[in-house]
């Protein structure tokens, strides 16, 4: 019986639910005793020129050993993501300007962590404040420049070569434009982001750092250090979360090397949850324009996407994600003509990066928006109208208007075994009754319908398997988990062709002089990538065996088979074991899976809300979802990976946002401003299986760890609206807190 599609308990649990995790800030290792410990004075302005820095006072602090400025600190400022302009370079410590509340100035390093913010109280900066941009729009408008050198705050832009086509809709007899907010989100994971650095007499460094891939981490904190990649020793431990924030090096990780070697002594960082929210990467932060035209028997014919992205004040990764946007702007619909483009700009606020999902989900909520107020101008049920506008099943492989290429899909089957799984009729009837009767509590349905991008731009990745004498085996992989099972997984895949136990299986990962090639986790690619390196691995292993077993045995290859960790002759009871062939010499292999595509999960989720007329308060009282990623190869990962992502989808919809004021200081920095859901805010989801091969990996299987925040923020979003539609409301941006949803319904109200 095979191993996989089996609900296996994780192997990592006991240890988190025992001793507990080991994080960075956790570390008890010989060579960080006596570390010193990293402080930093951050900027408490948005924008500003420097004009003096004092440290006197702070480096006469106790427990002080040094007081590090921007001008001591011998790293020349960087370029964060390839293709920003120059000018937007970042400094490790800011010396001439500062460009967002939380930038880091001074580095306080004191022999006690208690005693770094007392010394670092005493630093006195001068700032000459500037006019702050917190608005994409007005920073488009180019009056204030974060960057003066650069002469404008666009720093990068897709579909920007043509202009649109001013005949787009000429067939359309409805055509409906509205303006969408996908609001900025903070990734706000368990752990925060820490790092560990000493360098040692063979003149490496070893870094320890949380972080979602070892490999970029250490090649670009090398770069940044001005070694060679050689030179850095990075190691992940046990990473509490990381939601996309992490993929990669945060300048923060070369700083506290830098420090290191500046000092002679090992550094030790660990942020607050302040620092964390207002320095940390975070997520969408899009303005988007959409028009959808079609006719009225519900054919959509053309659909416009037009992105204004907020990069934050140094360009990283959220610079690049709009590519995504305009990509899978199409969704899951065969719309004749698409055209999108985007234009990124920076503002006086922290940076943005890839945040679960990563330039998907915007996509999703767009088209999903548009396919809403389409089916609302025509008067067709939005459900139908979706069904009548899906790519058929045998158009696969399909190319979109986006330039996507599709695997397989069958997203009518989704939609419908969504509805049918959540009573849709029965719902609609509900709905007209309470609107009947003039109950003050709405009931509101929501359906979306997604396709995701999964494994985008990183489709290789590298695995090696080794038997021991003792009958152990050895996993090495090039993927970096925190929090997805990896170890798990990937001792399921190996025990599949092995027929080794799970709990004899070791996954290793996140160290670059044990595995020096690996490209992370992140993009659900684990699975398609490293799980079917792994996967393969297993079975180049169990050949070699073979091949060594049929000297031993005196049997032909072809004879022979590999089951419960020995190679067996077929037929009779003459075997020999794994491990006894790794006593003669070593058994391992190392390999490189590469699919050459992404794959492209998909799925249709249905919200359920209660939104109380007189308060404005949405309730999601029922999820329902189908998420595709193909063959499942433990339901209960899988079923935690789409737990998380729905309960993310729903937080968007209806809590979370990043805000700044007019001055760019930000008023959501702790957790008791920022709001998102915990288990007592989410109701129990009702997963509905299906399950779609890839033709692109053995295993038939795609990426599942971003399709419930992709599917489930639209169709929530969808819902508290639907819930309000009878009032005359089409529309209401993101997140659909209490105040928001009760201002429209007295602006409805008043419009009456």
């Amino acid at each position: 019986m095979s191993i996989l599609g089996t609900r296996v308990q994780r192997v990592e649990d006991p240890l988190f639910l025992t001793r507990g995790a080991v994080y960075t800030d956790d570390l008890v290792d010989e060579r960080l005793a006596g570390a010193l410990h990293l402080t930093l004075v951050r900027s408490p302005v948005a924008h500003a020129r420097i004009t003096s820095i004092d440290v006197s006072a702070a480096r006469e602090a106790p427990g002080v050993v040094a007081v590090v400025t921007g001008a001591e600190i011998g790293l020349e400022p960087v370029v964060l993501q390839g293709g920003a302009p120059k000018e937007t370079a970042r400094p490790f410590l800011a010396t001439d300007k500062v460009r967002f509340v939380g930038e880091p100035v001074v580095a306080v390093l004191t022999e006690e962590l208690y005693q770094g913010q007392d010394a670092a109280d005493l630093v006195e900066i001068d700032y000459d404040p500037l006019p702050a941009v917190v608005d994409p729009e007005e920073a488009l408008k180019g009056e204030v420049l974060l960057f003066e050198d650069l002469g404008t705050n666009v720093v990068g832009g897709f579909g920007l070569d043509k202009e649109f086509d001013e005949h787009l809709f000429d067939d359309c007899e409805v055509v409906v434009t509205q303006k969408l907010v996908n609001q900025r989100v903070a990734a706000a994971p368990l752990e925060t982001r820490a790092a560990a650095a000493v360098w040692g007499d063979d003149g490496r460094v070893t870094l320890w750092a949380s972080t979602q891939n070892a490999q970029s981490a250490r090649d670009a904190v090398a770069g940044w250090l001005g070694v060679e990649r050689d030179v850095v020793h990075l190691i992940t431990p046990d990473v509490g979360g990381g939601f996309g924030a992490k993929i990669g090096a945060d300048p923060e990780f070369a700083l506290v090397a830098q420090l290191a070697r500046i000092t002679g002594r090992a550094v030790r960082w660990s942020e607050t949850r302040s620092e964390n929210m207002t320095g940390m990467l975070q997520g969408r932060a899009q303005i988007q324009t959409i028009t959808i035209g079609g006719n009225r028997n519900g054919d959509v014919l053309a659909y416009r996407l037009d992105v204004l992205a907020d990069a934050g004040a140094y360009p990283r990764l959220g610079m690049f994600l709009p590519y995504f946007t305009r990509q899978m702007a199409p969704g899951v619909y065969d719309i004749p003509k698409v055209e999108s483009r985007a234009r990124t700009v920076v503002t006086t606020t922290t940076s943005i990066g890839a945040y679960r999902g990563a330039g998907r989900p915007e996509a999703t909520a767009a088209i999903e928006r548009a396919m809403d107020l389409f089916a609302a101008e025509i008067g067709m049920d939005p459900a139908e109208v979706r069904k009548r506008n899906v790519i058929a099943p045998d158009k696969f492989p399909f190319t979109t208007k986006g330039g996507a290429t599709y695997d397989s899909g069958e997203y009518a089957k989704a939609i419908d075994k969504a509805l049918e799984a959540a009573d849709y009729a029965g719902l609609r009837a509900e709905q007209a009754r309470r609107r009947e009767r003039g109950d003050t509590v709405a009931l509101g349905i929501g359906v979306s319908a997604y396709v995701e991008i999964t494994g985008g731009g990183a489709f290789a990745e590298n695995a090696s398997i080794e038997v021991h004498p003792d009958g152990t085996v050895t996993v090495l992989t090039g993927t970096s988990p925190h929090g997805q099972g990896h170890a798990t997984a990937w001792a399921m895949l190996a025990s599949e062709h092995l027929g080794v136990p799970v709990e004899k299986i070791t996954v290793k990962h996140g160290d670059t002089d044990l595995i020096p090639r690996g490209a992370g986790t992140m993009g659900s690619r684990s699975l398609q990538t490293g799980g079917v390196a792994v996967y393969q691995a297993a079975g180049e292993l169990v050949e070699l065996a073979k091949q060594r077993a049929a000297e031993v045995l005196e049997a032909s290859v072809e004879d022979l088979e590999v089951a419960e960790g020995a190679v067996n002759v077929r037929g009779t009871t003459t075997s020999i074991t794994l491990a006894a062939l790794a006593e003669k010499e070593p058994l391992k292999v190392q390999t490189k899976f590469d699919s050459g595509a992404p794959t492209f999960p998909f799925g249709a989720h249905v919200a359920v809300v209660e939104v109380d007329l007189e308060t404005g308060r949405a309730v999601v009282d029922r999820i329902v979802t189908v998420d595709d990623a193909g063959p499942v190869l433990n339901p209960l990962l899988a079923d935690g990976q789409r737990h998380g992502g729905i309960a993310q989808g729903i937080a968007q919809a209806l809590l979370e946002e990043v805000r700044y004021d007019d001055e760019g200081n930000p008023i959501t920095a702790t957790f008791a401003d920022y709001a998102f859901p915990s288990a007592a805010e989410l109701p129990s989801f009702t997963l509905v299986d299906m399950a779609t091969p890839t033709p692109l990996n053995p295993l038939g299987v795609k990426g599942i760890g971003e399709a419930g925040t992709i599917g489930a923020t639209p169709a929530v979003q969808s819902a508290v609206i639907d819930a309000l539609s009878h009032l005359g409301i089409r529309h209401i941006d993101m997140p659909l807190a209490p105040l928001r949803v009760w201002e429209a319904i007295q602006a409805a109200k008043g419009d009456a």
